[in-house]
C-alpha cells in the first residue's frame, strides 16, 4: 500500500496527500476510499467460475455387503476423505459420503461431498454417476457454499484416472460454480 502523509493543513479539507517516487500526488476522499477498498482482499466472487482440480481420495469408514444370492453384487456406502490440488495453487479437503450397487465392480455411485479451503470457505456438492469397466464417472450439483462461495449454486464433474495409488483414487474434476 502506499504511504499516506497527513493532509495539507492549508489545502482543501477533503483531500489526501500521497507521496509516491519522489511527488506529492493530491487525491480526494472518494478516490482514496477506492484505492482503499481495492486494497483489501475480497470476500466473496459473484458471478461464474470454473475451478478445475486433481483429486485424491481414501475410504475411512466404509462397509460393504455383499447380496445374498446374486453373484458378485455388493452395495457399499461409507464416510471418506480426500484432498484436491485446485489450477489455481488452492488447496481443500474433501469430506464425503458415498454410496454405490456394484454388479462385477459396475454399477451406480452417489454421495455428498463438502469441499473446504484453507480459508475456511467451503463448497458442498451431491454427486451421481456410474463405475463402469474400472473407471467412475459422475456429474456434481452444488448445494450450497460458505465464505467465497456463500449461496453457491452450479455444476461439476469428474472422471478417474489411472493411478498407482494402493487403497486411494485419483481423479480429475471441475466446479463450474455461480455465485450472486
Amino acid at each position: 500500500m502506499l504511504p499516506i502523509v497527513p493532509p495539507n493543513r492549508g489545502g482543501i479539507p477533503f483531500h489526501h496527500e500521497l507521496y509516491w517516487g519522489g511527488h506529492t500526488m493530491r487525491m480526494s476522499c472518494a478516490s482514496y476510499f477506492l484505492l482503499v477498498a481495492l486494497s483489501l482482499p475480497a470476500t466473496a466472487l459473484a458471478g461464474e467460475h470454473v475451478l478445475e482440480f486433481k483429486l485424491v481420495t481414501k475410504p475411512m469408514d466404509v462397509k460393504v455387503t455383499e447380496v445374498a444370492n446374486v453373484e458378485g453384487q455388493t452395495v457399499m456406502s461409507g464416510k471418506m476423505f480426500g484432498v484436491a490440488f485446485f489450477k489455481d495453487g488452492r488447496i481443500a479437503v474433501k469430506d464425503f459420503v458415498n454410496s454405490s450397487d456394484l454388479l462385477k465392480g459396475s454399477g451406480p455411485i452417489f454421495g455428498y461431498s463438502t469441499y473446504t479451503f484453507d480459508d475456511g470457505s467451503s463448497i458442498t456438492a451431491r454427486y451421481a454417476g456410474a463405475v463402469k469397466d474400472g473407471k467412475a464417472k459422475g456429474e456434481y450439483t452444488i448445494l450450497s457454499g460458505t465464505g467465497t462461495y456463500a449461496n453457491a449454486t452450479g455444476t461439476g464433474g469428474f472422471e478417474s484416472v489411472q493411478s498407482g495409488f494402493k487403497g486411494a483414487f485419483l481423479y480429475d474434476g471441475r466446479f463450474i460454480v455461480k455465485t450472486p
